[in-house]
């Protein structure tokens, strides 16, 4: 399930660049959590737990099949 993270962030991650920041998956649990860290702008952007859960998880629940959900690790 890890590579398919990998790849689903890919997806996303020009996005998070354009605005100057970026993410980096940690680990995913047995139990389908991502843990990610978000870096740059995003890591103390005031938005940033909204484009976690509105975007982020959103689209790795969309893609990737088992992500129950995404926990950022400061």
């Amino acid at each position: 399930m890890k590579e398919e993270v990998e790849k689903a962030l890919a997806d996303i991650r020009p996005a998070l660049q354009a605005d100057g920041g970026d993410i980096e998956l940690v680990d995913v649990t047995d139990d389908g959590v991502v843990q990610v860290r978000l870096m740059g702008h995003c890591a103390g952007c005031p938005m940033s737990q909204m484009t976690l859960t509105h975007g982020v998880e959103r689209h790795l629940k969309n893609v990737v099949p088992g992500v129950v959900g995404v926990e950022n690790l400061v």
